[in-house]
């Protein structure tokens, strides 16, 4: 895949949909790092900031977290079942910053919301989360 700058589509969301489909393929993997900014300012005669762009849209969509020396492809880590009462009301909300790190969240990674019927509050990554639905506390028994 190429970038086209003469595309309707601004260059960075290219990048963006290229780096994206490397992850799918499996070309880039959990972990792995991503090249440098001036690796893709050099593969693609493109700008940096339309790299930081696209960095920062595969970011808010939890695909890849920038650390201090670079980005890397986010590992999802293993998802976990939840099972929620009847009537329990599930939302998805950006995480605060203390809330993120309390839950081990990359940036831009969304979290759940359970609050059950009895007004209990429980807060979930929504990358790791399987919500099932069943009486609350039948395990239990």
């Amino acid at each position: 895949m190429a970038i086209d700058p003469s595309a309707d589509r601004p260059v960075y969301k290219q990048l963006a949909d290229l780096i994206r489909a490397r992850i799918e393929e499996g070309e880039l993997r959990p972990g792995q790092r991503l090249p440098a900014e001036s690796d893709y300012v050099a593969e693609f005669g493109i700008s940096r900031d339309s790299v930081r762009r696209a960095m920062a849209v595969l970011r808010g969509e939890g695909l890849i977290v920038t650390e201090l020396r670079g980005s890397r492809v986010r590992d999802a880590g293993e998802a976990v079942t939840v099972q929620v009462a009847p009537g329990a009301q599930v939302t998805a909300r950006m995480p605060t910053e203390p809330e993120r790190k309390q839950l081990g969240v990359a940036e831009g990674v969304p979290i759940l919301v359970i609050t059950e019927p009895d007004g209990e509050t429980r807060l979930l990554p929504a990358d790791r989360t399987i919500i099932e639905t069943g009486a609350r506390g039948e395990d239990e028994r």
